[in-house]
């Protein structure tokens, strides 16, 4: 096979594509993030070594950090990135040891990703071979080490989010350089990979809830509050993925412009944030999730500036019109670069939205977010009182992440179809198969209570402890809430895995398990933690709900 690739929802006949991504990544992009993900585990083993010695390399913590993320799915598609990459990486490594070196605290490694070195693209490719996911024999162990791997890209995004406002957690650093190079160890056993797989779930806590204290620090508690999802007349400008730091830089530069700003997919939650609200050509929501860009970006008319993933394999017929920044990219797309210490300038895509014509409607209305943990806990007696009364009686988190495949019709069905007296829990776009629906409210609560982005996730789990304390419960999952989480990439592995360290039994996990666990390593997750499938609607729902 050319390549093999199993980390999303999406892999190729539930095993692993072995041709060409689902998300559309060549075989080159896909062995190329392989050996990125090599280097970057060499890196790890000096750096880690030079922190121990005091020569902390902040830049070390800057590279693995964005080195990961850029090779979540639907990032970044650019062969010639990652091979950028791979060569900046091999000198920082080698930069680090000579430091090393240096003053005295010389490593002795023999292993092959700290000391491989090569220059040229043929090098790179015939490493890439060597190093890729099935270069671990053993199914179990390769499973328990991409679970980890997964879970620390995810970790990384969210890490990101949070370094661009400048909240930083060196030990969220150390752990991610930790496990990568744990995921080198032959010496380990099942068992310790399965516990170090409970340790990445609790730094997944811990990076959430940093990300959570950079947003709410820097833009305000999100609030409730009622997002437009049609269109005015004036030109606009669509900001997609997650980063609102990126976001904000960008309405900063479009104010007085007579350019609109839009958000699409997971960028809906900035609609929440009080610091944006000021901003009158802030219009709302324009569209759905992220798969569905390809007809959506079309429609816009305007630009379209994709601040992380996902992004799709755009159209000619709107490829001009889509800016990529940070980790992502795509061949063909022009790319805004950051300086350091200065914002960003958006100005190439203002101007071009000045010439475009206004985006065509393709829907009218209001959806109503902004339920994140200050805002539910605010409302907390109501809620109490709610679930003593009867009026609420159960609660059932489906956050996580939307997709392309037919079958995630079941969320929306499920939704539908789930007893009056519930109310749904969700962050992710995983809330796109639903949160258009009627689905009314219990007293004044929404049925539908929208925390934001896949991050905010953390939210929910925040709620969920609180209402534990509330109750006088011993065990989490004793509250009346059931999980059916949709899940796509790795940043849903990451809420997984903190789902799991906080307790949480009993998780329902669709369309489909993860390809990357292993019939082993999958009875361990039911027998440990109730994990389990989805299967039909009726079913499902007696046995979650009722």
């Amino acid at each position: 096979m050319s390549m093999f690739c199993y980390q999303c929802q999406e892999a190729a006949k539930g095993t692993g594509c072995t041709v060409r991504g689902v998300c559309g990544k060549t075989e080159d992009v896909s062995n190329f993030q392989d050996l990125l993900i090599y280097v970057l585990k060499g890196i790890s083993i000096y750096n880690l070594k030079a922190k121990e010695v005091s020569l902390y390399n902040e830049k070390a913590d800057k590279f693995i950090m964005e080195g990961l993320f850029s090779t979540i799915t639907n990032a970044n598609f650019n062969d010639e990135f990652f091979v950028g990459r791979i060569r900046v990486g091999l000198q920082l490594r080698n930069e680090i040891r000579d430091e090393l070196q240096k003053t005295g605290n010389a490593v002795e490694s023999n292993v092959d990703a700290a000391v491989w070195f090569g220059d040229t693209v043929k090098e790179f490719e015939d490493k890439a071979r060597e190093v890729g996911i099935l270069s671990t024999e053993n199914e179990d162990v390769r499973s328990l080490r991409e679970l980890i791997t997964y879970g620390i890209k995810g970790m990384a995004a969210y890490a990101k989010h949070a370094f661009v406002l400048d909240y930083k957690d060196k030990d969220i650093f150390e752990f991610m350089q930790k496990a990568l190079i744990a995921t080198l160890d032959d010496s380990l056993t099942a068992d310790e990979l399965v516990a170090l797989t409970m340790e990445t779930g609790k730094y997944g806590v811990n990076v959430m809830a940093l990300l959570d204290s950079a947003n709410t620090t820097t833009y305000g508690n999100p609030e409730i509050t009622k997002v437009s999802i049609g269109v005015r007349n004036n030109p606009g400008i669509l900001v997609s993925g997650h980063d609102l730091k990126d976001f904000e830089e960008l309405l900063k530069q479009t104010e007085g412009t007579g350019v609109d700003v839009y958000t699409h997919s997971e960028m809906l939650p900035a609609n929440y944030y009080p610091a944006f609200k000021k901003y009158n050509h802030f219009v709302g929501n324009y569209g759905n999730a992220w798969w569905q860009q390809d007809k959506e970006f079309e429609l816009f008319n305007g630009p379209i500036l994709m601040t992380t993933n996902c992004l799709v394999p755009p159209k000619d017929s709107y490829k001009d019109r889509v800016f990529t920044t940070g980790v992502v990219g795509f061949k063909g797309l022009k790319h805004i670069e950051a300086e350091e210490g200065k914002a960003k300038d958006f100005s190439e895509i203002i101007e071009l939205a000045k010439k475009s014509q206004a985006p065509t409607e393709i829907e009218k209305g209001e959806i109503v977010g902004g339920f994140a943990h200050n805002a539910v806990l605010s409302l907390a007696d109501k809620v109490v009182d709610a679930v003593k009364s009867g009026a609420i009686k159960k609660f059932v988190v489906m956050a996580g992440c939307d997709g392309r495949v037919k079958g995630r019709s079941y969320y929306t069905d499920f939704a539908n179809e789930l007893p009056q007296d519930s109310v749904i829990l969700t962050a992710g776009c995983a809330k796109y198969r639903y949160n258009k629906l009627e689905l009314g409210d219990i007293g004044g609560i929404p049925r539908v209570l929208d925390a934001g982005q896949c991050n905010d996730s953390y939210s929910l789990a925040v709620i969920a402890l609180k209402l534990k304390e509330v109750f006088g419960l011993e065990d989490i999952n004793e509250l009346p809430i059931a999980y059916n989480i949709a899940w796509y990439e790795q940043k849903a592995v990451i809420v997984l895995l903190a789902l799991l360290y906080l307790g949480v039994k009993n998780i329902h996990l669709g369309p489909t398990l993860p390809a990357f666990l292993s019939p082993n390593v999958a009875k361990v997750l039911v027998e440990n933690f109730g994990i389990g499938g989805i299967t039909n609607v009726q079913d499902d729902i007696k046995k979650m709900v009722l």
